[in-house]
């Protein structure tokens, strides 16, 4: 008889307790991954990491937010290369709907589209589930849309939501803090605060964030200027409220 630790060398065999442990490894790799955070607000909505860069790093480059289309960003937290391939693919979807419909994908298609991707990685010998989860956030004609996929091949929608390490703590104290309606400065202030949740230091140096505001369905990146402006508001109303 194989001996229990042979149950992980493939991602196509059950363990005789039901478990896929590739499976399970991708989803720890996920778990020691930077946090990630999407949120919606009544304006649009916002996706933030955390990201330190080496001092010689070019700081204004994000290697964990990437563009999908005009109206749809991603979030990652895991292993990033994973989440570039993924990404490469939602673009090529994205594109391809774009010219086959004439009309812009909707945020469920993209994420159904990765997740089915994860999904098959679980499905074959010779290869490895993706070590990743994405944050697909995005507006379209169904107004603010958030799903979160994990390497299991799971897609699910939230209103606010938080992946990587520590999202347990951050996304309890999202459940505490987040109301239905924020506007999209509220939102964007309580990111940073839950970024910041377990660090001493209440700066933005290590944060960076995108949003997609309603009227205009365009991803923008925010810029370091008003990060420091919403955690300076953040701070402010901490002060207040203690």
């Amino acid at each position: 008889m194989m001996a229990s630790r042979g149950y992980d060398m493939t991602p196509t065999m059950y363990s005789p307790d039901g478990r896929i442990y590739q499976v399970e490894y991708a989803i720890e790799t996920v778990k020691r991954g930077a946090i990630a955070i999407g949120l919606q607000s009544k304006d649009g909505i916002i996706i933030a990491v955390e990201e330190v860069s080496r001092d010689l790093q070019v700081e204004n480059i994000t290697q964990k937010i990437f563009q999908v289309d005009d109206h749809i960003g991603i979030a990652a937290a895991g292993y990033i290369p994973d989440a570039r391939v993924m990404v490469d693919n939602a673009r090529f979807f994205s594109q391809s709907n774009k010219l086959t419909y004439d009309e812009s994908v909707e945020i469920e298609a993209v994420a159904k589209h990765l997740a089915d991707q994860s999904h098959q990685f679980t499905q074959y010998s010779g290869v490895r589930p993706f070590g990743v989860a994405l944050i697909i956030a995005g507006v379209d004609r169904k107004g603010t849309k958030i799903f979160v996929t994990d390497p299991s091949g799971t897609y699910i929608p939230y209103t606010a939501v938080a992946i990587g390490g520590n999202s347990d703590e951050v996304t309890d104290f999202l459940e505490k803090n987040y109301k239905n309606g924020m506007s999209m400065d509220e939102t964007m202030s309580l990111a940073i605060a839950a970024i910041n949740l377990k660090s001493d230091e209440k700066n933005v140096k290590h944060i960076r964030m995108s949003k997609i505001r309603t009227d205009t369905k365009l991803f923008e990146k925010v810029s370091s200027e008003e990060l420091a402006k919403h955690a300076q508001a953040e701070g402010a109303s901490s002060n207040k409220s203690t």
